[in-house]
């Protein structure tokens, strides 16, 4: 439809104001095809745009769409009181600054299924490359050279595969390795052993008891603190000789050095990757090595995947900027002001506490029950539960967690949640308490907040204590006898450890028994120093917690 502009809007002859959506990296045809067909709706593609050029355009549009190419950092959104919508045509939003967005009011979008299949479909290419040595006997024929006795290969059939990660792609992958005849084990920390099995997967209780086991391992996991270098030289050691690698996911999941070591070594037969500690990746010591095959990031790079994630981003932002219909958010919740204000520092204890439960517990959790004690019971505590699984699945998954999507994504791994409520109070005016059942080896932590804002750890099993919910923490069960604490403090003094707050705790409240320790501190000690904390008479267990520094939230609250 002809249409004008007129102070900074578009308008059509019919005198109506229309969407204007900017799109700033290649989108597949199919999506601007839709984008084309939209007649309340004017278009640009305008790619490469950077800077204070790019901010200046931003502010012309109602929406747009981008994947990882363009990057939309504070400095470019900020200010801007026009954009209402970001969506990104793919999974991963980490060239979005979604707390800059969040502060101008932008909802920011993505899509998290559109390159399950292709991802799945690439792992496999990779593990049929590296076991077929593909790539050199191709190159050997481009070299004038027939050197059938050169390449000899292994099949698929009948070897074991193992996965870490058992997500979306995880599955699908999976499910493709038991069409060719393979063993599939698998790890996931929120995917209990009997969802695993009905999967046609063999559970494997973590990943250090997955790696003997395998003839072939893939990663499909997001890197975080707890996934950076998590196949390095030690559990390569574990590892079958000959073991083949192959990493989709995320590069710095696999140590690379690591890698290296272990080829020369003779251990690793063969490293197939897609993904580098740094990209663009261009040059690496792994790039011509024996067993190596190496793809410059095509998980998502299939026709079909780039138009499904094309096509669901324009549905995404159409339906937003239409009706206000918000889908797959990664910064926003469902909440109306007043009930955020008045939830915000509940939101922010149940947050907390499931970060704190997803860090303490060592297997799949079968279960998992939330008791609201007090005047917190009175309140809406479905919130609080999907806060809480927000907060505990979001280290383990490679997808945007938040209040909205994180219950569903609890029960798609097979673990409901259950609510419990209580109006009498304990100790505190009002407690949310949090307890995983994971078999023998359960998890519970106990909090409070107060005033409106200071969340505070009350209990960790057993042992009643107080301490802040923020920082570097260091738990350690220890006999309740003299020179324990002084013994810790002086190994973190020795090793340069500031200790900012201490709390103790007894479980029967009585001297010479067990107890617990809880250690907020200002860096995170060195494994030499924790070491040495575990060597101490009657030290039995120590644990490094990480939590966001005070006040620091998630983007969506």
């Amino acid at each position: 439809m002809p249409s004008v502009a007129t102070g900074g809007q578009v308008i059509d002859q019919r005198g109506e104001t229309m969407i204007r959506v900017i799109v700033l990296d290649k989108l597949s045809p199919d999506g601007l095809s839709l984008l084309e067909e939209a007649e309340d709706l004017e278009f640009e593609v305008r790619t490469g745009l950077a800077g204070e050029e790019l901010r200046q355009a931003l502010t012309e549009f109602d929406g747009t769409i981008c994947r990882s190419g363009v990057k939309l950092t504070r400095e470019v959104l900020e200010g801007n009181r026009r954009l209402r919508a970001i969506v990104r045509a793919g999974v991963g939003t980490d060239n979005i600054d979604k707390e800059a967005a969040t502060r101008q009011g932008i909802v920011v979008m993505n899509t998290p299924a559109g390159n399950t299949l292709s991802t799945a479909e690439l792992t496999v290419a990779m593990m049929l490359a590296v076991s077929r040595h593909i790539a050199p006997a191709y190159q050997s024929l481009r070299e004038g050279r027939w050197d059938r006795s050169q390449y000899m290969g292994t099949q698929l059939a009948g070897k074991t595969l193992g996965i870490v990660g058992l997500g979306r792609i995880g599955q699908a992958v999976a499910a493709r390795a038991k069409a060719l005849e393979m063993r599939v084990l698998g790890f996931d920390p929120f995917l209990t052993p009997e969802r695993t099995r009905e999967l046609g997967i063999g559970p494997a209780e973590n990943v250090e008891a997955l790696l003997p086991e395998v003839d072939y391992l893939t990663v499909h996991v997001p890197l975080n603190d707890a996934t950076r270098g998590m196949i390095s030289a030690p559990q390569i050691a574990r590892l079958k000789q000959g073991v083949r690698l192959i990493n989709c996911a995320r590069g710095g999941i696999y140590d690379e050095a690591a890698l290296v070591e272990g080829l020369e070594s003779g251990q690793i037969a063969g490293v197939a990757l897609d993904v580098y500690e740094q990209e663009p990746c261009k040059e690496s010591p792994l790039f011509g090595m024996p067993g190596v095959v190496a793809t410059p990031h095509l998980g998502a790079s299939t026709h079909e995947a780039q138009a499904s994630v094309a096509v669901e981003g324009v549905d995404l932002l159409l339906d937003y900027l239409r009706r206000g219909q918000i889908r797959h958010a990664v910064n926003v919740s469902p909440l109306d002001a007043k009930t955020r204000e008045e939830l915000r520092g509940f939101l922010e204890l149940a947050y907390r506490l499931g970060l704190m439960a997803a860090q303490l517990r060592n297997v799949p959790p079968r279960t998992c029950t939330l008791q609201y004690r007090g005047a917190v019971a009175e309140k809406d505590v479905a919130l609080l539960s999907s806060s809480f699984a927000a907060g505990l699945l979001r280290q383990s998954l490679d997808e945007e967690v938040n209040i909205v999507n994180a219950s569903f994504l609890l029960r798609e791994r097979g673990i409901e949640v259950v609510e419990r409520r209580s109006g009498e109070s304990s100790a505190f005016q009002s407690t949310m308490a949090a307890e995983l059942g994971c078999g023998e080896d359960s998890c519970r932590v106990v909090g409070t907040l107060f005033g409106n804002s200071m969340p505070r750890l009350v209990q960790v099993g057993p042992y009643r204590l107080e301490t802040y919910l923020d920082g570097v923490l260091m738990i350690f069960t220890h006999e309740d006898v003299p020179g324990i604490i002084g013994s810790v403090g002086t190994i973190f003094g020795s090793n340069g450890v500031n200790i900012a707050q201490m709390a103790v705790g007894r479980e029967r409240n009585e001297p010479g028994g067990p107890a617990i320790g809880v250690l907020n501190l200002d860096n995170v000690p060195p494994q030499a120093a924790i070491d040495e904390v575990l060597a101490q008479p009657g030290i039995h267990t120590a644990q490094i917690i990480r939590l966001p520094p005070p006040g620091e939230m998630p983007s969506w609250l």
